[in-house]
């Protein structure tokens, strides 16, 4: 629980800065070096470098859509980021966890937002993973602080109520 809205705020930015900046370094990176070699691969196979210019959501989806949707779905998209961010400065008794697992998944679709202004509507994906005969899509760091996020917000739903739910259940229990 982070109870001062100035340490929220800071937090949040950190989380903010660390992605995104990541996100988007890594996403010039490859526009500028993959955009000229087509791909690249790890030794081993692992991971496999390769430049997409997505303009669905997550693994691609939408991009059948037209562009008067996607840009409906990309407003929608930042109205739903607002929200978020408003809920992450003014909720003080969110667990340490929750809030970074909320934070993560804000700053990942806030980085991929930046893309879709910047760019006409499109995201830069480029990282495959493969282990054996399965792969992931073409995904960037902003979605991998999204999932990483979405995992840290599923583990703090799933470790119980707070000390202070329980404490305070036992007292009515036994008075």
């Amino acid at each position: 629980m982070i109870g001062s809205r100035t340490i929220r705020l800071i937090v949040i930015s950190l989380v903010l800065v660390c992605t995104a900046g990541c996100d988007q370094v890594t996403k010039h990176l490859a526009r500028t070096a993959l955009g000229q070699m087509g791909s690249a691969t790890v030794p081993g196979r692992f991971v496999e470098f390769t430049l997409a210019e997505n303009p669905g959501a997550f693994l691609n989806l939408g991009a059948s859509l037209s562009q008067a949707a996607r840009s409906v779905l990309t407003v929608g998209l930042s109205v739903g980021l607002g929200f978020l961010l408003a809920h992450l400065v003014r909720t003080p008794r969110l667990r340490l966890a929750s809030f970074l697992g909320l934070a993560l998944i804000w700053a990942g679709g806030i980085s991929n937002l930046i893309d879709r202004f910047v760019h006409h509507g499109l995201v830069t994906d480029f990282m495959v993973v493969r282990a054996g005969p399965l792969h992931t899509g073409v995904f960037n760091l902003a979605d991998f602080a999204i999932v990483v996020g979405i995992l840290v917000l599923v583990a703090s739903s799933c470790a119980g109520p707070r000390n202070g739910k329980v404490h305070r259940a036992e007292k009515g229990a036994s008075g």
